[in-house]
């Protein structure tokens, strides 16, 4: 009995935080670079001294499908997508490294190339990208940055470089903020294989449809722990009244 209850019990409450799992990633399905979140649920017995009759469920894997997603043509200068397997390191509020496959870079009102979200983009020393004002820029294949003044578009100059990695993906892991980390901490050395499409933007890899499916399907398995639960809850009704004394 005690397995039946706490099994279905721990099993509705984790059903409902891969609920919000898939709510996220749905919210997040036209989010440059965003990295679809998975997670697996299995059942553990309880190491009590007691009779090992109770089981619960855990959440056992957290992890992230890091399958590239679709390329997307915005013809914008700033616009930058990895080909292949790799990163852009961005730098944290903490002055800490992290690492995202959104290239939807913008200028800040100092010139430094950030994401929407603030972070700044750092570049091969490890410092923040400050670009000079009044320029056009183009993003090379090695993400080389160049300017090139409007009023003289036969003069570029090299201004910067985007700091590429390429960490095991194994060894990262996400963050509150959506960037991923190295496991152990520190910052990831550059990679000069690691190549960019500029004028391109990497789209989030959630599939709409699979989410959908997921969604109906962990709706259905909570009603089937719940209803699990009062069964059990009935089961215990019958066995007491006839187990109990007649009067």
């Amino acid at each position: 009995m005690d397995r039946v209850i706490y099994t279905a019990m721990t099993g509705a409450k984790y059903t409902l935080e891969q609920q919000g799992a898939v709510a996220n990633n749905l919210a997040n399905v036209d989010t440059a670079g965003f990295k679809e979140a998975m997670h697996r649920l299995r059942a553990v017995p309880v190491q009590t001294q007691a009779l090992p009759s109770r089981a619960f469920t855990v959440d056992a894997t957290v992890a992230t499908n890091f399958e590239a997603g679709p390329l997307e043509y915005t013809g914008r200068p700033l616009d930058a997508a990895i080909e292949g397997q790799g990163w852009f390191a961005v730098q944290t509020p903490d002055g800490g490294e992290a690492y995202t496959r959104a290239g939807n870079f913008q200028l800040s009102a100092n010139g430094i190339l950030q994401l929407p979200s603030g972070q700044p983009v750092l570049g091969e020393d490890n410092q923040p990208v400050a670009l000079p004002p009044d320029r056009e820029f183009t993003i090379g294949k090695d993400g080389t940055i160049s300017a090139v003044d409007p009023t003289n578009t036969q003069v570029t100059e090299v201004v910067g470089r985007l700091k590429l990695v390429n960490p095991p993906v194994e060894n990262l892991q996400r963050g509150e903020d959506g960037l991923f980390r190295l496991q152990e901490g520190g910052a990831s050395p550059m990679d000069e294989t690691v190549q960019v499409s500029s004028g391109y933007l990497e789209k989030s890899n959630v599939s709409l449809v699979d989410q959908m499916v997921r969604m109906i399907a962990l709706a259905r398995q909570f009603e089937m722990n719940t209803k699990a639960i009062t069964t059990a809850q009935e089961n215990d009704a019958r066995a007491s009244s006839i187990l109990s004394p007649a009067r």
